[in-house]
């Protein structure tokens, strides 16, 4: 054992890892480790201050089930989902023209897989409350080409800003759809106006988040995920231009392109043709995918 001094500790830790078999998981683990120990000595950590961290991390584990993931909150209210995002478009980027896609953003923690598959032009609020909305838009390659039937999986808030699977032990498929687009690579469909909503401020996130003085709130927004044959899949937000909290969002998941407005029109046959006896919105928004490397 080396001497017993800060450099020391950090080197035979290094290399313990040293002859890792994975070189992806040594390197993984060699700059965790240093970056963890540098922080220590950044910020002189205490004993005291070191346990909580090890409390709170084990809260978070505890409080966590598959339909509240309170790490995926964690690294999103750090900022570190949006990191791993960017990250991940920048790699997609080193393809010809993909820096001209859409932008991604973080998936969130309500997403949920098995969302019905619908016709174009349907309403999936599907009992959700909330101020009828038509969306439309078309999917395209970076060079503007449609993709035909580019699969796009919907996902909302209702307009108090809560998800199906958090009024419900089983998501009840409340704003939520998926949708095939046509061969102009065209989309459409009814849905609702989300609202502006608060993370879940009931675990260890919350408490974070209240010992730090931060806002618990996000914009209103709608999810996507759309994919293609040949396409790098793009999960992403359509924001609602003029929501509270646009320029503080909780996760840092607002981006400019992808703040869209809401037009509001009046009762009467609606864009689709449809008769709305209510005022209802309408939102445009195209997305772009980039080309898939090899």
């Amino acid at each position: 054992m080396s001497e017993y001094n800060q450099d020391g500790i950090t080197r035979d830790v290094l290399d313990a890892f040293a002859k890792t078999p994975d070189p992806r998981l040594r390197e993984l683990m060699t700059a965790l480790v240093k970056h963890l120990h540098a922080f220590a000595r950044e910020v002189d950590l205490k004993p005291e201050e070191w346990l909580a961290g090890l409390n709170f991390l084990n809260a978070t584990g505890q409080i966590s089930t598959d339909k509240r993931p309170e790490f995926i909150l964690l690294s999103d209210t750090l900022g570190l989902s949006m990191m791993v995002v960017a990250l991940a478009q920048a790699r997609a980027s080193q393809a010809k023209g993909a820096t001209e896609a859409t932008e991604a953003t973080v998936e969130g923690p309500f997403y949920w897989a098995g969302a019905p598959d619908v016709e174009l032009g349907s309403d999936i609020a599907n009992g959700a409350t909330g101020e009828p909305t038509f969306y439309m838009g078309r999917v395209t390659d970076c060079d503007g080409q449609p993709l035909a039937g580019a699969l796009l999986d919907v996902w909302s808030g209702d307009g108090h800003g809560k998800y199906d699977v958090q009024l419900s032990s089983e998501p009840s498929m409340q704003a939520r759809g998926r949708f095939r687009t046509d061969a102009q690579g065209r989309y459409w469909f009814w849905s609702i106006r989300p609202n502006y909503y608060p993370i879940p401020d009931d675990g260890p996130v919350g408490d974070m988040m209240r010992a730090t003085e931060r806002s618990i709130y996000r914009p209103g927004h709608l999810h996507l995920q759309v994919s293609a044959p040949g396409h790098v899949t793009l999960t992403t937000q359509l924001f609602v231009g003029g929501s509270p909290y646009i320029d503080a969002d909780a996760v840092f998941g607002k981006r400019d392109s992808l703040v869209v407005d809401f037009e509001t029109h009046p009762p009467g046959k609606a864009i689709d043709g449809r008769e709305m006896r209510v005022p209802y919105h309408s939102a445009s928004f195209d997305v772009r995918l980039a080309p898939a490397t090899a």
